[in-house]
């Protein structure tokens, strides 16, 4: 799971890292931006290696998620001389030269949830949470199993720039193109609400504006699934609208709720397996986890 994972890595940092004591090795996590709680869960999972391997660990992001937001911080990061440089980028190249520099000066760069494809010569190594090559057509098989595998589907994702969300999109748009089985299923628009609460609302709004007939709606990610659950919620059509996506068992939690009390009140008891399923995934990744949630997809109805 991504926290073993991110201690196993701490781990082999003190090893490659050429320091004589753990306390010696200063980590720093370079986030997306601020204000996402995703990258809350995955900052604890540094504290907690770092309190395993007794290392200095550091979380700075940017207020934005653009491709160069995050420069700034990095650059501050190889002026101080810090050891590590954890990050989740942005963008799968516009960081390419400031990582150079780091490596330069003989900083370790980590990748975490999200690695520059294509680009992989800048960074030291990459710490993914999930088999990216399937979070695509899982995403598409998903909302296909929602809305009967027929009628219109959009995707609101997080910025134009994202790596991770950009590569599971195009899984995505393979995955609908060449299998049969989503042959009545149209994709119609992909959207992006930059990991802002206010924009991927905006997003969603103008979704459901623009497109009458849409069936399903994926957002794989916490803030945009969060958003796209929410206006769904807020306008009674749940019934008509399907949300799947990638997001935090916290963040989810009101909408699972809601779930349950429309299954009870149309008595659709067919479906409390699906339920059963889910809780029963979440409470595997918290015994697994402790405080850190990877990835996970959640269906929304």
């Amino acid at each position: 799971m991504l926290k073993k994972s991110i201690i196993s890595a701490t781990a082999a940092v003190l090893l490659t890292a050429g320091v004589s004591t753990a306390e010696d090795i200063d980590i720093v996590f370079v986030g997306k931006n601020t204000g996402n709680p995703y990258f809350d869960s995955l900052t604890q999972g540094f504290v907690d290696a770092c309190e395993v391997i007794a290392c200095n660990f550091e979380f700075v992001a940017p207020a934005t998620a653009e491709a160069t937001s995050q420069i700034p911080f990095l650059e501050a990061q190889i002026q101080r001389g810090v050891d590590v440089i954890a990050i989740s980028p942005n963008s799968p190249d516009a960081l390419n030269q400031v990582f150079q520099s780091a490596r330069d000066k003989g900083i370790i760069v980590l990748t975490v949830n999200g690695d520059i494809t294509g680009n992989e010569q800048y960074r030291d190594a990459t710490i993914l949470p999930t088999d990216f090559t399937k979070v695509g057509a899982d995403q598409i098989e998903m909302v296909g199993s929602l809305i009967g595998y027929k009628g219109e589907i959009a995707i609101l994702s997080a910025t134009t720039e994202a790596p991770d969300q950009n590569y599971w999109i195009e899984g995505m748009n393979e995955t609908i193109a060449n299998d049969p089985k989503y042959a009545d299923m149209t994709l119609v628009a992909t959207v992006y609400g930059d990991d802002q609460p206010e924009k991927s609302t905006t997003e969603m709004e103008a979704l459901l504006a623009n497109f009458p007939n849409l069936k399903g709606v994926i957002a794989p990610t916490t803030v945009g699934i969060a958003a796209s659950a929410q206006v769904v919620q807020s306008r009674g059509i749940a019934d008509q609208v399907k949300v799947t996506g990638l997001g935090l068992p916290s963040e989810m939690r009101e909408f699972i709720k809601e779930f349950v009390e429309f299954l009870m009140e149309r008595k659709k008891y067919w479906l409390f397996p699906i339920i059963i399923v889910l809780a029963l995934f979440g409470i595997l990744i918290v015994l697994s986890q402790g405080s850190v949630v990877a990835p996970f997809i959640y269906t929304i109805f």
